[in-house]
Formats: C-alpha cells, structure tokens, sequence
C-alpha cells in the first residue's frame, strides 16, 4: 500500500512540474504574439496640409526671423515629428541667435497629444484640438501652478501656405493668451 501511495505522489508531482513548465513555456512564447498585434492604424488626416517641408517669415517678441520647419510620419505612421529652426539676426540689443526645436505628435486612445522639446532646455506637453473647419491644429499646453501656458496654431491659408500664431498665458492666468510670435509658411517646392 505504501509503494502505491508513493508512486502515485510521484506522479502527481511530476504531472505538477510538467503542467508548471508548460504555463511557463506557454507564456514566453506567447505573451510576445500579443505585443505584435497590429494597432489601429492612426488616421492623420486632419493633419495632412502640415505634412511636407515649409520656409517661413514673421515676427514677434524675439524680433524678425526666418527659419523653416518639416512635419513628417515616423515609425510606421505611428508618430508624427515636426523638427523646426528658425534664426534671429543681431539687434542693438542682443546678438543674434538661433532657435531649435522638435515636437513628436502622437495619438493617445481616441486624442491626440504632443511633446516639445528645444535647445533652450524646454520641455512642454501638449494637447491638440482641431477648428470645426479642419483648416487649423490647435496645441495647447498643459496647465501648470506657477507655470506659463502656450498655444500654437498652425491654420491652412491655400494649398502651400499655412499661418503660424504662437501665444503664450502668463502664471496663474491660464486663458490670458498674448501673442509672441505670429508668421507664415510656404511649402517648399
């Protein structure tokens, strides 16, 4: 009695192992299919007049510049990245200087969002919303105590020119937005 009883504890045990190693194995290869299911595609259609390589002139707080700027898909269209310079000659104030910046716009559930990042060491998170027109993508940064506010907004003008206004709303007051930088884009050809 003792003999069968032990083999069948053996076997138990060894049926434990078995099915535990199994889960294991199954959960290695497996959990891998998951994470490549594809994603919904992201429709960037309200942003299609941005796409392409732009040239642009204006003015404001930091003076007359000129610069350009690119929007284009990245990572499979998952991600849309804008990479923008624009350069301030030297005035009898200050010398002149050159701005850099790149902003990745990325959809988050059903919203779209985006991060800024510069060579002044800004970082600014964004959200987007669109005219009910879609001839303008509005960016609105978050609020944040003590923290200014920023909007941008990029309006469609035609087929290859596009308006740029860049405010920003003083600490504490976060819907007091004053103009900083106001300029048009010509698409390059």
């Amino acid at each position: 009695m003792t003999t069968n009883f032990g083999l069948q504890v053996s076997k138990r045990k060894r049926l434990v192992t078995v099915g535990f190693c199994l889960l294991v194995a199954l959960s290695i290869f497996v959990e891998p299919l998951w994470a490549q299911q594809p994603a919904k595609p992201v429709n960037w259609g309200a942003f299609q007049f941005l796409i392409g390589e732009w040239v642009g002139e204006g003015g404001g707080d930091p003076g007359q510049g000129v610069g350009g700027f690119t929007f284009s898909l990245d990572l499979q269209n998952t991600i849309l990245v804008r990479k923008n310079f624009a350069n301030y000659p030297a005035t009898k104030d200050r010398p002149a200087f050159s701005h850099n910046d790149l902003m990745v716009v990325y959809r988050e559930g059903d919203k779209f969002k985006a991060v800024y990042f510069d060579n002044e060491q800004h970082v600014i998170n964004y959200a987007l919303t669109f005219s009910k027109d879609s001839s303008a993508v509005i960016f609105v940064s978050d609020v944040i105590p003590g923290a200014p506010r920023f909007r941008l907004t990029n309006t469609k003008q035609g087929t290859d020119s596009i308006k740029i206004s860049f405010e920003f709303a003083p600490p504490g007051q976060p819907e007091a937005f004053n103009r900083y930088i106001d300029a048009v884009a010509r698409r390059k050809k």
